[in-house]
């Protein structure tokens, strides 16, 4: 049975991690850190890690960038393994991510999500083949309107899968209406949408002579993200110090 420490518990995807692992076999939660402890939980609560005094085999992050530093040192100090699913990490955090996973597992990934990681890899395969014979490639984004950046981390992370398959030779416009000329053939255009409660919408398309190919992925909750979040613990639990992403959760 893997132990794990849920850090940044009471927020939203917090709770959603601990519903799926309550009615999860083979990982179970045995505490949780957040600075909000009076939400009842079926598990001790601490107000910071610092204060959390209970072994664990990983632990999954969803909290916020402020926090992260102290985790890292904690993961380093015990010796504990980290999914780490905060977004907006500055340049200093993300270089404190690399030297910390010298020291300790660290796993973590622009999109949490299962279909998003295989995705990934799907891309690369076709874009071997595509990107030879003349195929455009156009991405589309579309999120809920509360979201304020653009584009979306993972329309990025598709955009990089395929632009590595192809040898890096493709470079990225998000905004035709300023230049007023026929697209470049080692292109890919990226279009962003924002409205309503869109959770995650992704479209990768590719554009050649009388016919399309499309690769979509339709994230309906949030919950998508947690459940890719609980398989990479399962999967981080034991392993030696080094810095993981979900490609290696996903063996194909």
């Amino acid at each position: 049975m893997v132990q794990a420490i849920m850090h940044g518990c009471n927020g939203h995807m917090g709770r959603v991690i601990t519903d799926i692992i309550k009615n999860s076999e083979g990982i179970e939660l045995v505490a949780g850190v957040d600075k909000y402890t009076a939400v009842p939980n079926e598990y001790p609560v601490f107000d910071s890690i610092e204060k959390c005094d209970v072994k664990a085999d990983v632990i999954i992050d969803f909290s916020n960038a402020a926090a992260v530093d102290g985790l890292l040192d904690y993961c380093v100090d015990r010796q504990v393994p980290v999914v780490l699913c905060t977004t907006g990490l500055s340049e200093e955090q993300l270089v404190k991510v690399e030297e910390a996973s010298k020291k300790v597992a660290v796993l973590k990934s622009a999109n949490m999500s299962l279909g998003i990681n295989l995705l990934l890899k799907l891309l690369q395969d076709a874009t071997k083949v595509l990107a030879p014979a003349g195929y455009d490639i156009e991405l589309v984004e579309k999120h809920h309107n509360q979201k304020v950046d653009a584009p979306s981390g993972t329309a990025l992370a598709l955009a990089d899968s395929v632009n590595e398959a192809a040898g890096n030779e493709y470079t990225y416009v998000y905004d035709r209406s300023q230049v007023r000329q026929k697209r470049d053939s080692k292109e890919i255009g990226i279009s962003s949408v924002r409205g309503g409660t869109i959770v995650g919408d992704h479209e990768v398309i590719f554009a050649g002579r009388d016919e399309v190919i499309e690769f979509k992925h339709t994230a309906y909750s949030k919950a998508v993200f947690g459940k890719g979040a609980v398989e990479a613990a399962r999967f981080l639990a034991g392993k030696p110090a080094g810095r993981y992403d979900m490609s290696d959760v996903i063996q194909l």
